[in-house]
């Protein structure tokens, strides 16, 4: 029987054994289907994964993604391969650049990013779905953005380019009351995580604990931050940590944030693009979309960050370092979005780039604390 006939028989009550209520309910409002849909493909999603993973790395050396339809795709080198893939259960794709070769070109763009930084070009990453590295422009106007995007375009069909859309900005922001206070601003609580030791330490976006600054949760210390890659002006990598008290803990579940409930963490395996996931924030509260690619660079006014994913997932000033998951596997911290977005009664139609967890996990050395 297929994952998604079994939700249909098991009933609405075996449903919320594996997924919480508030999360079905916000990502059947955000791809506009029955929260029944929602199951099924949160199943099917969670099958599919279980599928890749016994696949083993070679099978998908070239990249991993989820089409518009929930149906995840593999990039390979050959036909056999292909049908290996395809008689596992999978589709598979022979594509005309790939991920190595993307990546490649991504990693020359971020180097020529890093000696001048292209004002007016705001990000670009590797597309696994459209088989291209996509460059987001909001003007092209400048001579650093001109010369950034003549290099790009030597490169032919492999780059695309999209014009019009919005600055980013990190979204800590000076405003009174937060989650997690840092002087007179505030960003969001990320995840809980232990050394080797069994240190307790909260992993954050690294623009929150920007000069290792104390960290404050109603009005009582909580946390000091310890380690940050971002320095305003530089090129930066937006992971960071905090040492957590002595007395004081990280609880190991997601806040809906007023929608009732709590969603538990027991993992971080990476979802692939097309995902499903949703955002905890202290701005906008809890706001659901979908993974869109990884290893994007983006361009905060004169700020270069590299290594994020970028989502569907809406977020707003303040909602930095907040927690993104998917179904109960955490997935990374709010990095920043379009300057001015609203998100209010808004799902699956915004923008944001977050901070992988798995990377600032591995780079860090820690294991994240589960429920």
């Amino acid at each position: 029987m297929s994952a998604a006939t079994s939700a249909q028989a098991e009933g609405p009550a075996a449903a919320e054994t594996r997924y919480q209520p508030q999360m079905v309910s916000a990502l059947a409002d955000s791809l506009g289907i029955s929260e029944w849909a929602a199951v099924r493909r949160l199943d099917r999603q969670a099958e599919q994964q279980r599928i890749l993973s016994g696949l083993g790395e070679d099978a998908a050396r070239d990249g991993a993604f989820f089409d518009a339809a929930g149906t995840l795709t593999l990039n390979v080198a050959d036909r056999e391969t292909a049908q290996e893939v395809e008689e596992a259960g999978l589709r598979a794709r022979i594509p005309q650049h790939g991920q190595t070769a993307l990546d490649r070109i991504k990693a020359q763009l971020d180097t020529k990013a890093a000696r001048q930084t292209p004002t007016g070009v705001y990000a670009w990453s590797v597309d696994l779905a459209s088989d291209t590295v996509t460059i987001k422009v909001h003007s092209d106007t400048g001579a650093t953005a001109r010369a950034f995007l003549k290099a790009a375009r030597s490169h032919g069909d492999a780059v695309r380019i999209v014009k019009g859309k919005q600055p980013l900005e990190p979204q800590a922001v000076v405003a009174p009351g937060s989650k997690m206070t840092i002087g007179s601003g505030y960003c969001s609580v990320g995840f809980g995580a232990r050394n080797s030791s069994g240190k307790q330490y909260l992993v954050s976006a690294s623009h929150c604990v920007e000069g290792l600054p104390d960290l404050y949760y109603n009005n009582a210390h909580f946390a000091k931050g310890a380690h940050t890659r971002f320095t305003t002006g530089q090129s930066s990598v937006d992971m960071g940590v905090a040492a957590v008290d002595s007395d004081d803990s990280i609880a190991t579940a997601v806040t809906t944030y007023g929608q009732a409930g709590t969603i538990a963490v027991k993992g971080s395996t990476r979802a692939a693009a097309g995902a499903a996931m949703c955002k905890s924030g202290a701005t906008t509260g809890w706001t659901c979309g979908k993974v869109k690619s990884y290893n994007n660079t983006v361009n905060y006014g004169g700020t270069m960050v590299s290594g994020l994913g970028s989502s569907s997932v809406c977020s707003e000033r303040g909602d930095s370092g907040g927690a993104y998951i998917s179904g109960n596997q955490a997935q990374g911290m709010t990095s920043g979005g379009p300057v001015g977005q609203q998100c209010s009664g808004v799902n699956g139609t915004g923008s944001s780039y977050f901070q992988p967890l798995d990377d600032a996990l591995n780079h860090y050395g820690l294991a994240l604390n589960t429920n």
